[in-house]
């Protein structure tokens, strides 16, 4: 008996599964679905939700608390939940409200991403570099620098309060949306900056009260639009800042002299509400005139020069002074300064005007050409010192003239610039005046005769007499006189026997007869031979003598011409 008893319950049992399984599989529940069910039961700490399953799920009565949904929730009320798994290790089904609602949300925001819909949410916590954003239980991020229009430190009065967004990015592998809040506000204002530019027209004279001001212009509010007001608009003078002439809050009237087609962007203009002051009085002003004027403003690069209303010109560094190049023009001219300009140029189309001071004072070269002629010997002050040239304030002069070391002395060294000072008085012979390159060449060596001079005259072959400054390495240093340089006769030149070309023969203060045996007038150099002279000496006595077999005759009769000794000092 209890054998078919057992045998009954568990053909039972068996059927029941069987059954059980049979419509659970006709359901199709898939776990990470979300599934409508019912609520069965509330107790205190959980919901009971029937979802048609082995058993009913539970979920923690807080997620219905924190969502404020508790009040609503009654027995028999319709919720989706997230089906976690059909079956945990106790035999209990899994289900998530919270998770549903999640689900729902980022459906919800794919959605709104892909459609450009704006979406609600509220801002609950601050995060690194922005803010945590809360839209239906989806958690956003939402950059500082789209919270606002402008960027904004506090933001205490948006917090916990209900804003609209619009999402910017979605990320659905790594979870991450990112919202703006600027963009919907940029969307509000363009649609409100529209409705008023459609009623404003390029010409109109409208109000406007100035919103801030920039080095290069100012922002101007015209019926809650932001106009650009440039600085070359805003006055017909030139003017060195928008803060000289307008202030924050100043209520002004201007014209609409430009709206961008594409980006709406208005330019005003406050100098357009009066006639050009240039065009007015620019007629009565000739090229190549001179004309009084007041210096308005100083550049690294020239000057300005007001010479009427609403007419100025500019006075380029170059044209300032006759001889002062590199100087800055405030060191030359100062603002609110009277002057005298002439005129050199008149571009009306550019609104141009080229001024020329220097052309109105008198001309230093002119002057300097009167009283200065090329080989006039001259007096000045040594007014700067270069590794090449010495440059000179000519006296009686306004003007500067440059010394080369190459004609400070007739040797022609650069060391020679070592024994000048600044602010030494010199003097020195005029060798060139270029007034087109602005440039005059002066000379100290040309105040003496030139020593080479001496070989100006002298043809190869000639013999001179020379006096032996001292030994050297490879000959002697002798020299001719007439404050020229040494000479130097080469070893191989001291004789004709190579036994007699010994430098140790020679000493200081020797009179010795040597042979030009090359002159070079340009290079300014002459070679000298004592070797020369010997064999040409020997050639003529063989010719006057006849030939001899012994060296000592030809010798004696050398002897006395080739080496002159220095004659003693009387006591």
């Amino acid at each position: 008996m209890e054998e078919i008893i057992k045998t009954e319950k568990s053909k039972s049992h068996k059927e029941f599964e069987e059954l059980l399984s049979k419509d659970m599989g006709s359901r199709n529940f898939k776990e990470g679905e979300i599934i409508s069910g019912i609520v069965s039961n509330i107790g205190k700490k959980h919901v009971f939700i029937d979802i048609q399953a082995k058993s009913e799920g539970t979920i923690p009565i807080e997620e219905f608390v924190l969502t404020k949904e508790i009040d609503k929730i009654k027995i028999g009320s319709k919720v989706d939940v997230l089906l976690e798994k059909i079956e945990n290790k106790t035999g209990d089904v899994v289900i998530s409200r919270e998770k549903a609602r999640k689900a729902h949300a980022w459906k919800k925001m794919e959605k709104a991403y892909e459609k450009k819909e704006e979406v609600k949410g509220i801002i609950i916590s601050k995060c690194k570099g922005g803010f945590v954003v809360d839209v239906d239980s989806c958690l956003c991020f939402l950059p500082g620098s789209q919270v606002d229009l402008r960027p904004t430190k506090n933001i205490d009065h948006l917090m916990r309060i209900p804003q609209t967004f619009e999402c910017v990015k979605l990320d659905k592998r790594r979870g991450n949306i990112v919202l703006s809040r600027r963009a919907i506000i940029e969307k509000i204002r363009d649609h409100d900056r529209d409705k008023i530019i459609s009623k404003i027209k390029e010409g109109d004279v409208v109000q406007g009260t100035v919103k801030n001001i920039t080095d290069w212009g100012a922002f101007v509010n015209v019926d809650g639009v932001d106009a650009l007001l440039h600085i070359t608009d805003i006055s017909w003078d030139r003017i060195g800042r928008p803060s000289d002439l307008l202030s924050i809050g100043q209520s002004i009237k201007a014209k609409v002299i430009k709206i961008e087609e594409g980006s709406k962007k208005i330019s005003l203009g406050i100098k357009q509400l009066t006639e050009d002051p240039y065009l007015k009085v620019i007629n009565k002003y000739e090229v190549g005139k001179n004309y009084e004027a007041t210096v308005s403003k100083i550049q690294d690069y020239g000057a300005f020069a007001k010479l009427d209303e609403g007419l100025e010109g500019l006075i380029h560094q170059s044209e300032l002074s006759w001889t002062k190049k590199n100087v800055h023009p405030g060191k030359i001219l100062a603002t609110s300064q009277k002057i005298t300009v002439q005129i050199l140029e008149k571009d009306i189309e550019k609104r141009r005007l080229s001024l020329s001071y220097k052309n109105t004072l008198a001309n230093p070269w002119t002057r300097f050409e009167e009283n200065f002629k090329v080989n006039d010997e001259a007096e000045g002050t040594i007014k700067n010192i270069t590794n090449y040239a010495l440059f000179v304030s000519i006296k009686n002069s306004e003007l500067d003239g440059m010394i080369h070391y190459k004609d400070i002395s007739w040797v022609e060294k650069e060391s020679d610039l070592e024994k000048y000072k600044k602010k030494q008085v010199i003097k020195f012979k005029i060798l060139e005046i270029n007034q087109e390159k602005e440039k005059i060449r002066l000379g100290i060596k040309q105040l003496t005769k030139d020593p080479f001079e001496l070989f100006f005259n002298k043809k190869i072959s000639d013999v001179v007499t020379a006096i032996v400054d001292g030994p050297s390495k490879n000959g002697i240093f002798v020299n001719v006189g007439n404050k020229m340089p040494s000479i130097l006769i080469k070893k191989n030149q001291l004789a004709k026997d190579p036994e007699n070309c010994r430098i140790s023969r020679f000493v200081k203060g020797d009179k010795l007869d040597c042979m030009i045996t090359d002159i070079d007038k340009e290079g300014r150099t002459v070679t000298l031979s004592i070797k020369a002279l010997e064999e040409k000496q020997s050639k003529e006595a063989v010719k006057k003598y006849g030939s001899t077999d012994s060296g000592a005759l030809l010798g004696d009769i050398l002897g006395p011409l080739l080496k002159k000794k220095k004659p003693k000092s009387k006591k």
